[in-house]
């Protein structure tokens, strides 16, 4: 095994979620997913600390997005504008290996119970970051934090209508999160 090869992270993720697909997620274990990345378990836990965060690799990356696209907004852009800018950025993070790993993953949390929870806490996670975003930009705590959550709404609107479209162009997940966005100002526009 090759201790100190290039892109064990991302092996590591291709790995777990083939095996969680393959034999599921209980089912797995980290020397599986260490021995099918072709790293050792030290290493594995060097980058994850246990095999469930192994599907979250990217909420670290993907929250700073959000809130560097928020926080690049003009100063007096409306709070879902704001969000819409922190969602095209966000988009940036999801490349080849997402595409590829998309259509498991999402069978993968929804066959688990765990799974959904820390996915759920994942969804958390992504809210406060757009959240403090927002309130650093002078924005009211309540309303920063709607329009946290409607962008989360968004965001996984978006990401299960990419996931589920193979043939999708580049900047289509981009795309479907504006449009969520849109439709989810729309529906709460009419609750009058």
């Amino acid at each position: 095994m090759g201790r100190w090869e290039p892109g064990a992270r991302e092996r590591l993720v291709l790995a777990a979620v083939d095996l969680f697909h393959e034999q599921g997620y209980d089912e797995t274990t980290v020397a599986q997913i260490a021995e099918r990345a072709g790293v050792t378990r030290s290493t594995f836990f060097r980058h994850f600390p246990d095999k469930r965060d192994v599907l979250v690799a990217g909420q670290a990356a993907l929250s700073a997005l959000l809130a560097e696209g928020i926080g690049a907004t003009p100063a007096g852009a409306a709070p879902l504008d704001a969000v819409a800018e922190g969602l095209r950025r966000a988009a940036e993070v999801y490349g080849p290996m997402s595409r590829e790993i998309a259509p498991r993953l999402e069978a993968v949390v929804s066959a688990s119970a765990e799974l959904r929870d820390r996915s759920a806490q994942k969804s958390v996670g992504l809210a406060a970051a757009m959240e403090d975003a927002l309130v650093a930009r002078g924005t009211a705590p309540v309303v920063a934090r709607l329009a946290a959550e409607l962008g989360v709404l968004a965001h996984h609107r978006a990401f299960e209508r990419w996931a589920a479209e193979p043939d999708a162009a580049g900047g289509a997940m981009a795309r479907y999160s504006i449009e969520a966005l849109d439709e989810l100002r729309a529906a709460a526009a009419s609750l009058g």
